[in-house]
């Protein structure tokens, strides 16, 4: 079989979008009790600093809270 040498993501992207959709990917959930965190990602556009780690720490309670049962979605 002969891959090809580029990536061409309208060939794939649309496809695999919409199967994240139809399956419910993008929707929490669970039983418990909605919890949410409002922050983007760091961006990778500059050297990390300590400020960073606070997403860390976002991480940890989005997943902390999923695990409980709660509605999450991050």
């Amino acid at each position: 079989m002969k891959l090809s040498k580029t990536y061409e993501p309208k060939a794939y992207e649309p496809n695999i979008y919409q199967l994240w959709e139809t399956s419910g990917a993008f929707k929490p959930s669970g039983d418990g009790e909605p919890y949410s965190i409002i922050m983007p990602p760091p961006n990778a556009n500059a050297s990390l600093h300590t400020g960073h780690a606070m997403f860390v720490v976002q991480d940890i309670l989005i997943r902390y809270h999923r695990m409980k049962g709660d509605r999450t979605i991050y």
